[in-house]
């Protein structure tokens, strides 16, 4: 008697594989010449890192590193819900400012009575004192003496 042959039949196709994904990506790549610059930037890897290198090794460059690193450590030291009701304040004083519209009478200077009149507005004071707290951390920052940044930020003295 035969034995019998053990043959299993593959399934048909349904959707693309793997492998099909793979070469279907690798011919949009070449298509749209993204092989040929992969290809060229891998052999042009020298000049390009020298090109790099000779940028960042300008002062220039130096400079606004640091200054960008600088500005992202004071950011990350303000919370998001204060940075938002400061961004937002800055940006309704700037619509008020730009839609102000002197009236009619106030082309004159206030006089005497008139600046007697603003010091006694309560509204004006309140206003102004954020401006004034403002202004005094900002001038006592100023006049601390220099030092490196990051030892300001870290409160690490610094190595120098």
């Amino acid at each position: 008697m035969a034995e019998r042959i053990g043959y299993d039949v593959k399934p048909t196709k349904t959707s693309p594989d793997a492998q099909d994904e793979l070469q279907r990506l690798l011919d949009s790549l070449h298509k749209h010449g993204m092989l040929r610059l992969a290809n060229d930037l891998v052999c042009a890897n020298t000049q390009i890192a020298k090109v790099v290198v000779d940028g960042l090794n300008k002062e220039g460059t130096l400079n606004a590193l640091q200054n960008l690193s600088l500005l992202l450590m004071a950011l990350s030291r303000i919370p998001p819900a204060r940075f938002q009701k400061t961004v937002f304040a800055i940006t309704d004083a700037l619509d008020s400012a730009s839609r102000y519209r002197p009236e009619p009478n106030e082309d004159e200077a206030p006089g005497l009575s008139g600046a007697y009149r603003m010091l006694n507005d309560e509204d004006l004071w309140r206003a102004l004192h954020p401006l004034i707290a403002g202004l005094k951390a900002f001038s006592q920052h100023l006049d601390r003496d220099e030092e490196k940044p990051i030892s300001a930020f870290t409160g690490k003295p610094s190595a120098a």
